[in-house]
């Protein structure tokens, strides 16, 4: 079955359920086609085909029960340590380092019987939004091969809308998830501050580190993030809440439920396209039964300071050996966001850290009136390789300013969000929106976008590369 790789996670899902293909089948498929295009997306830093393999031959001996991503060919971005696999973090730096053990996310999705195809390649130490990687390669966008495919997740976004892997995982510290989501026209779900264990994921800033998946569904999100939440004594930020159903939250109704719409900070740096593109969507969810009022969330103007002061000042001090030791095995973007890093007074860190828990108030007092917000996805469709600007409505914006820009806000106060499709530039290029909700209610987010994605026809895409 050629088509095996343009199917979705639950499609997958399905056909091994009934034995309609074997594991081996269908790593096999996905294999062949990382073959045939990642030479043009280079979405894969470590192509682990040989474990793969091995593994699916494993998986389909298996006469016992079976997990609920038994067989489905997964990948992992090279931040997240792999047990016998190189894990370079996607640096010079950590190149040889070959771990002997797995995270925990990648050690929950092997146990559900996941088959991992390989490494993916991110903005080196996650520390930005291009997946422009001097010492491996750019990723390149499937939708457009000259343009980002955003970051620092670039080689999920890619890997996931290329259809070379069924799903994969990523990590946000200011929209690392979901900007690769909204670039590459794919769902990424960031969730709540310590659903998802960390350990054995290379820190950005462990304040602000989440780890969630990307996929091509809303469904697909929902099969991948519960199959790696849930508590993890290794982890201590690790939340010991329950774990909630999120693939039956797909089945529930979101009539009835009220959304808010965030108008200041979110809407002062949108390109005309996005925003009509988000009033479309809007319009959609009160058509399919939700209510829609606009809130104020007045602290979100000074959220972009706030959140740079604490990610490089913590990527500083967690880099500060390397730093000082093996400074010139850093690429220069990175290396230059570090040593900002050491220049962060104390004084601006108390400042941020009292601002992030005036903006986490304000939003518990939103969520007493609606049961989600929606806003813009990324500000405008993503660069080209290589530009340091982007234009929003004629104007040139730094390119870090202006995929972040929409994202911090659900870093900095730890709140679940997700990010899909819901429209198409001019370009052809694909634009999205995000739904974000309360502390550790995944489950609505996920009905609202489910039901919004059935209602529109954004999540089919071509068979990219085209």
């Amino acid at each position: 079955m050629s088509d095996l790789p343009f199917k979705t996670a639950s499609e997958l899902q399905a056909l091994l359920r009934r034995r309609a293909v074997s594991a081996i089948e269908v790593t096999r498929a996905f294999l062949d086609r990382i073959e045939r295009v990642d030479g043009r997306v280079n979405s894969y830093i470590t192509v682990m085909a040989d474990a793969a393999l091995r593994d699916a031959r494993r998986l389909d001996r298996l006469r016992g029960p079976r997990g609920p991503l038994h067989g489905l060919p997964l990948a992992v971005k090279d931040l997240c340590a792999t047990k016998s696999a190189r894990t370079t973090a996607g640096s010079k730096i950590l190149a040889g380092w070959i771990p002997d053990f797995d995270a925990t996310c990648v050690a929950r999705w092997r146990g559900a019987g996941a088959v991992i195809l390989g490494k993916l390649n991110l903005h080196e130490f996650a520390f930005g939004v291009t997946t422009d990687n001097p010492h491996y390669g750019p990723t390149r966008n499937p939708w457009d091969l000259a343009r980002v495919p955003g970051g620092s997740s670039g080689g999920s976004g890619a890997a996931v809308a290329a259809s070379l892997c069924a799903g994969a995982i990523g990590t946000d510290t200011g929209g690392s998830i979901r900007i690769p989501a909204g670039a590459c026209g794919v769902v990424g779900l960031k969730p709540t501050y310590g659903r998802v264990s960390r350990f054995g994921v290379v820190p950005l800033s462990w304040s602000l580190d989440h780890v969630g998946p990307l996929a091509k569904t809303v469904g697909d999100a929902a099969l991948l993030l519960a199959a790696m939440a849930g508590p993890d004594e290794r982890d201590p930020t690790a939340s010991t809440r329950r774990v909630d159903n999120y693939r039956a939250a797909t089945s529930r109704s979101p009539k009835g439920l009220t959304i808010g719409i965030p108008r200041e900070y979110f809407f002062d740096l949108v390109d005309d396209e996005v925003r009509a593109a988000f009033d479309a969507a809007a319009a959609t969810l009160k058509r399919i039964g939700l209510r829609v009022r606009e809130v104020s969330i007045p602290s979100l103007i000074h959220t972009q300071p706030a959140e740079v002061a604490i990610m490089a000042a913590e990527a500083a001090a967690y880099h500060a050996r390397a730093l000082a030791t093996r400074p010139a095995d850093f690429g220069p973007d990175v290396r230059a966001l570090l040593e900002l890093g050491r220049l962060i007074p104390a004084t601006s860190l108390v400042a941020a850290q009292r601002l992030r828990g005036q903006l986490a108030s304000e939003f518990a007092a939103t969520f007493e009136r609606v049961d989600a917000l929606i806003v813009p996805g990324l500000v405008a469709p993503p660069p080209r390789i290589g530009d340091a600007t982007m234009e929003v409505n004629r104007v040139a914006i730094g390119v870090p300013l202006a995929l972040g820009y929409t994202m911090m806000p659900f870093n900095l106060t730890g709140l679940p969000s997700i990010a899909i499709p819901c429209g198409r530039a001019r370009n052809g290029l694909p634009l999205g929106m995000q739904i974000a909700g309360r502390a550790f209610d995944e489950a609505t987010i996920i009905c609202i976008a489910h039901a919004y994605e059935q209602a529109t026809e954004w999540h089919r895409r071509p068979e990219l590369p085209a």
